[in-house]
């Protein structure tokens, strides 16, 4: 049997005028996320993303064997 976890992510574009300041941030959150779920013996599965209106989301998907 195996547990899954969907984790979901948000990041809002801002006026600057670095155009990778949504990349730059996303990274930092990403790895986190990663290492918070690794730790607790789940497994990247897939990922997903969409953007509506000024932010993207993105989504996560986490499993390990329960």
């Amino acid at each position: 049997m195996k547990d899954y976890k969907v984790e979901t992510l948000i990041f809002y574009t801002k006026i600057t005028l670095d155009p990778d300041h949504i990349a730059k941030k996303s990274q930092e959150d990403i790895q986190n996320k990663l290492d918070e779920y690794s730790k607790n013996g789940y497994h990247l599965v897939t990922t997903n993303s969409t953007n509506f209106g000024l932010a993207i989301y993105v989504y996560l998907f986490f499993e390990k064997d329960a």
